[in-house]
C-alpha cells in the first residue's frame, strides 16, 4: 500500500506536467498569460484534490493485486 508521502509526492509530479500542459492551451485559447495562468492554477489545485482522493480509494481496493 502507498504511504500518504508517496501519493502526495506522485501528485505533486503530475499536477506539475499538467500545470504546464494547461498553461499552454489556456494561452492559446485566450492569448493572455494572466488568463492562462489563472486557468492553470485553478485547474491544477482541482485536479490535485481529485487525484489525490482517487489515489485513496483505489489504495483500499485489492482487486487487480498480486502477492509479492
Amino acid at each position: 500500500m502507498d504511504t500518504a508521502k508517496r501519493l502526495t509526492l506522485k501528485a505533486v509530479t503530475w499536477q506539475a506536467s499538467g500545470f504546464i500542459v494547461m498553461m499552454l492551451v489556456g494561452l492559446i485559447f485566450t492569448g493572455s498569460i494572466s488568463a492562462s495562468g489563472g486557468i492553470a492554477i485553478a485547474g491544477s489545485v482541482i485536479g490535485f484534490v481529485s487525484y489525490f482522493c482517487h489515489e485513496l480509494v483505489w489504495s483500499k481496493i485489492n482487486w487487480g493485486r498480486t502477492a509479492l
